[in-house]
């Protein structure tokens, strides 16, 4: 059964080989990744060095567990990594497999933090609609996207979402509750809910109602880490630092899968302040080895080859072609920043039918909702195929 899909659908394109932004399927159709796969493959598909790292580490020690009271080299080595690019400085590093572990051990994290200083009466979660934390049940919880909610609960208690870019609204839930309050959890950029850069101030504003409130600003960088937008974290593009934020995606490029939670002063000075509390929390993959050396071999390659930078220059070119289509009326508008884009369509066009010409034409995107298609290609991506992206988009919405 397939995630994200009709459990009673069986036809499903197979991909059997990837080179770089380039897939080719079972019958040998050629496609451009406008996706990076799910968000996450930065340095491209089918990369040697990644796999001749990977098999060198299995070969040696392919995992063990970082319970107490054991570690092991690639997972210190690669803690001390982000440490150095993280968004905000000193943080520790919790790991994790994937970026909805990531979240519900934020939350959890944030929870027990304020426990351990003296105020475990703080115990709500404050989310934004349109956000997208993970399918976990305190992600889904925090969800801000309704369909992905419906009939799954009951969800965590003590979760509300307020409006997003709606520091107003925030700030009145604040003056009811703000005493209660653990957290506010936000994507600096709102990826699945459709591509929503923060507003100006917006996150500095959310900022300053948790340094007021005594609460804690989780990121959730699952998607915007690593490059994505131009920066190592969207925390350095926006000039703000949280206490709390999670990773996942581009740390390997999706060679493994890892995620993790980096914790800043705040709630770390909380959760060491008694020596005998002991963290009850954890992943049966928190640390995995041979993970953690995908994700070294990765950040070094996204280091070697500049494609933090790289991420500006895709996201110049590829706005600039789809807003000349919208200049141009052959779409509605256009939502981006960095490498991340969504081509807003027009009332009379359909996202769903406009996805799959595109596919037919030999390019891969997302259809969120009828509305909107969204684009997140490999930071290796070609300009050529840049070019070709924009074109298949013009030429489906003709």
């Amino acid at each position: 059964m397939h995630p994200f899909a009709k459990p009673t659908r069986h036809d499903f394109v197979r991909i059997v080989r990837g080179d770089g932004a380039l897939l080719y399927t079972a019958d040998g159709k050629e496609l451009i990744d406008g996706m990076a796969s799910l968000w996450y493959c930065a340095i491209g598909h089918g990369r040697k060095e990644m796999a001749d790292a990977i098999a060198a580490q299995v070969s040696t020690l392919e995992a063990y567990s970082i319970f107490d009271p054991f570690t092991t080299d690639p997972a210190e080595e690669l803690a001390e990594t982000l440490r150095e690019i993280g968004p905000m400085p000193g943080a520790r590093i919790f790991f994790t497999d994937s970026g909805s572990e990531a979240i519900d051990t934020a939350m959890k994290l944030a929870r027990m933090a304020h426990v351990q200083a003296g105020e475990g009466h703080r115990k709500l979660i404050i989310s934004l609609t349109r956000g997208f934390h993970g399918t976990a049940y305190g992600g889904t919880s925090a969800q801000g996207i309704a369909p992905n909610k419906e009939n799954f609960g009951p969800f965590v208690d003590d979760v509300v979402q307020v409006p997003a870019g709606d520091l107003e609204a925030m700030a009145t839930l604040f003056v009811q509750r703000g005493k209660e309050v653990a957290a506010i959890i936000v994507e600096p950029v709102q990826g699945a809910g459709g591509i929503y850069p923060a507003p100006e101030g917006y996150l500095q504003g959310l900022r300053k109602l948790c340094d007021q409130h005594g609460a804690y600003l989780v990121f959730d960088e699952v998607i915007t880490g690593f490059g994505r937008i131009g920066s190592w974290f969207a925390a350095h593009h926006y000039g703000v630092e949280p206490d709390l934020a999670t990773f996942a995606k581009s740390v390997t490029s999706g060679y493994i899968p890892l995620g993790g939670v980096f914790i800043g002063q705040r709630p770390t000075a909380a959760l060491e302040s008694n020596p005998e509390f002991f963290l009850r929390h954890g992943f049966t993959y928190s640390g995995h080895t041979t993970a953690c050396v995908a994700a070294l071999k990765n950040l070094e390659i996204i280091r070697r080859e500049d494609l933090v930078a790289r991420a500006k220059h895709i996201g110049d070119r590829f706005s600039g072609g789809l807003r000349a289509l919208a200049d141009d009326g052959i779409i509605d508008h256009v939502r981006s920043l960095g490498a991340m884009f969504a081509a807003a369509l027009r009332p009379d066009q359909n996202a769903m039918t406009m996805r799959d010409a595109m596919y037919d034409d030999g390019v891969i995107c997302r259809a969120l909702n009828t509305d909107s298609l969204v684009f997140c290609p490999p930071l290796v991506t070609t300009d050529a195929q840049i070019d070709r992206m924009v074109d298949a988009v013009a030429t489906a919405a003709r």
